[in-house]
């Protein structure tokens, strides 16, 4: 993997001054709901209200 000397100094402040905890809370509950949104589409699947009908291949008609 190569690195860019920009990430590298992104790193260095990071580890030298830290999220502080609630940011960390946040990133985590952000997380927490998209694996629950995902877990609860693989269980019950996409609504059929939710699907677009009359679009074929991503074309937009006018």
């Amino acid at each position: 993997m190569n690195f860019n000397p920009r990430q590298m100094i992104r790193m260095t402040k990071w580890a030298r001054n830290p999220p502080g905890e609630k940011q960390v809370r946040l990133f985590f509950l952000v997380v927490a709901i998209c694996l629950v949104l995902f877990g609860i589409d693989r269980i019950f699947g996409w609504p059929e209200w939710l699907t677009v009908d009359g679009t074929p291949s991503g074309k937009i008609t006018r």
